[in-house]
């Protein structure tokens, strides 16, 4: 290929006089005016005049040293307005992207948006556990509330895009300024600033991008200051830069390295890749360095949900970011994303890890007044029902069944599971039934600390029906977990009701027998009333024991509580009735009957509805009055 022809002389001179007619150092007219902003016809003057002095420079032909001396002088006054130039379109056609836009990188809802919100019922109880850049005056925004700033657009942006699967590119600057800006990029590169054009444009470009920012709410915190807030702040924090990196990933940053493409492509060699890099990496890594400071944060179980809701984000943007950063230059950018997954999911496992070392080992010793539901197992329950709406993610993350007694031969501290009865469970499935196990031998604990083996059977049966009807409850819970498994806890509960009315009851009962009354050696079936009356009288002072003190026991489940009190009543009322009809006559043939006799059936019927309704003493004692 033949060398470009040199201009002559005169061709020359004239493009020497219009680089200088625009030398802004010189002349007050050329500061304040701007070639691009003119009549088309002195922006193309212009650049031919650069093109001249710029083939004259690559000219062998040019041998003088003061001609020489001239062009060096004459491209330094051209590079130096056309940096201006690039700078001062960059900033007229920079506009803020449209709310609306950036709230459409994630049509679909989060699938867990509700679930990791819904935290309150087991926030009462926690289980213990020994063991600024300046923007440009173009592109600035007032920056209120977010809220506001999504209702609201800006009419002044007219950007367009183009959907390629989740991301969406805009096209942030109009094509005849890019065209300029490609123009430009192209001479100055070519006098060798290179730098100096990058620097232009990602000024810029980053003051944008930092706006967007702003609009997203998305504060600079170093991973320190992450560490350093409270978990509260953080759960609102959380649910914001979902949203948020949706939003950058897939609008921001995907728009940012297309204007880089539509600039820069062909110019040079990953030239656009360069300027995307100095217009993104520092405001990536702040993006991701939230995520990364909660992916290392101190662990525990609260944050389980919302470190699988970041978790589930990031995932669900890796494809986005490996297709926007998939240059080398980016490889940074898709490295500390990959780190970040690992370590979240290595969160989620351990924290699961410790959750149940922490139900195990929650060593509360002061007994629940009435027998009711611990808080423990509200807790845990609700807890593993959030667990059960993560199922998709958790069965990725784990892997392992759950570290239970059978690695500890004979601890008599921990229980033990027999996997042999779980055959084709999920990893998933196997911890939670884990957790139930554990949580079953911690509340087996804590009811040997009553006193009365009656209300510790009671105990119990609320707690492990509360179990059960949890599990029933929570669809994706109860697959997991196995009508098998539910049955076998469905047995457990009710196997607790039979112990509580045998410690209760057969004494009681046991007043209501025969033997014992009859007198000894009659060959008539004589009674005896003195032993008729001690009895009478042991079944008064055992029932009225019982009435006084179980009418302050509590099962909160209506329905539980309706079955055992006719269960009781099934036993009691048709014994008392029959003693009471065989014997009556003796003890009312005698003095004083009302000594002895102190209920009919009807108040025995009555006083069996007190039973579990959790009266405080002084409520008892004014039920007993009326």
């Amino acid at each position: 290929m033949e060398a470009p022809t040199p201009p002559s002389p005169t061709e020359l001179d004239a493009a020497e006089r219009i680089i200088l007619l625009w030398d802004s150092t010189a002349s007050e007219e050329a500061r304040e005016r701007m070639i691009f902003e003119g009549h088309r016809d002195e922006v193309d003057r212009y650049l031919q005049a650069v093109d001249e002095i710029q083939r004259s420079m690559s000219s062998a032909s040019l041998v003088s040293d003061d001609d020489q001396a001239k062009l060096n002088s004459a491209i330094q006054i051209a590079m130096a307005r056309l940096e201006d130039e690039f700078r001062n379109i960059l900033l007229n056609h920079t506009s803020p992207i449209e709310p609306d836009s950036l709230t459409s990188a994630d049509p679909s809802s989060s699938t867990h948006s509700s679930a990791a919100d819904s935290t309150s019922e087991f926030e009462d109880f926690s289980p213990e556990d020994d063991s600024g850049l300046t923007t440009p005056k173009a592109s600035s925004a007032s920056v209120g509330d977010a809220d506001e700033l999504l209702q609201r657009g800006d009419s002044s942006n007219t950007c367009s895009y183009r959907s390629t699967s989740s991301i969406r590119e805009l096209d942030l600057i109009p094509s005849d300024a890019v065209v300029d800006l490609r123009n430009i990029a192209e001479r100055m590169i070519a006098a060798g600033y290179l730098r100096a054009c990058i620097q232009v444009y990602g000024g810029v470009r980053k003051s944008a991008v930092d706006s967007s920012f702003r609009r997203l709410k998305i504060e600079k915190l170093s991973i320190g200051d992450v560490q350093r807030l409270q978990w509260e702040q953080l759960e609102a924090k959380i649910r914001r830069w979902i949203r948020a990196a949706k939003a950058c990933v897939r609008i921001v940053f995907a728009s940012e390295k297309k204007l880089c493409e539509q600039i820069f492509n062909g110019i040079g060699t990953a030239i656009d890749d360069a300027c995307f890099m100095e217009t993104v990496k520092e405001p990536a890594i702040q993006l991701f360095n939230f995520a990364e400071a909660i992916s290392i944060s101190r662990r525990s179980p609260e944050k389980l949900f919302k470190i699988l809701d970041l978790h589930d984000a990031l995932m669900d943007l890796m494809p986005d970011i490996e297709s926007v950063f998939e240059s080398k230059s980016s490889e940074s950018i898709r490295i500390q994303a990959v780190e970040i997954l690992s370590r979240l999911a290595e969160a989620a496992r351990g924290i699961l890890s410790e959750f149940e070392n922490a139900v195990l080992r929650e060593p509360s010793k002061v007994p629940v007044p009435g027998g009711t539901i611990h808080p423990l197992t509200r807790y845990v329950m609700n807890y593993i029902s959030l667990i059960s709406d993560y199922k998709q993610t958790l069965n990725e993350l784990i892997v392992s069944k759950p570290s239970t007694g059978s690695r500890y031969s004979g601890d008599p501290t921990t229980p033990d599971m027999e996997f042999a009865e779980l055959e084709g469970k999920t990893p998933l499935a196997l911890h939670l039934i884990w957790i139930i196990v554990i949580l079953q031998f911690n509340l087996d604990g804590k009811s040997k600390h009553y006193k009365d083996a009656s209300i510790a059977h009671l105990f119990m049966m609320n707690n492990v029906h509360y179990i059960v009807q949890k599990i029933k409850g929570s669809p994706e819970l109860r697959e997991m977990i196995g009508d098998d498994y539910l049955r076998k806890l469905t047995g457990k509960f009710r196997q607790a009701a039979t112990s509580y009315q045998r410690a209760t009851w057969v004494s009681v009962l046991y007043c209501l027998r025969d033997e014992g009354l009859h007198v000894s050696g009659s060959f008539s079936s004589g009674v005896s009333k003195s032993a008729l009356r001690e009895r009478f009288k042991s079944f008064n002072a055992m029932f009225e024991e019982v009435h006084r003190t179980q009418a302050t026991w509590l099962i909160p489940d209506s329905q539980l509580r309706e079955e055992l009190r006719i269960s009781i009543s099934e036993k009691l009322i048709p014994a008392y009735r029959s003693f009471l009809g065989r014997f009556r006559s003796h003890i009312e043939s005698g003095r004083h009957p009302e000594n002895y006799i102190k209920y009919s059936v009807e108040d025995l019927e009555t006083a069996v509805l007190d039973f579990f309704e959790g009266y405080s003493v002084s409520q008892h004692l004014r039920r007993r009055s009326q």
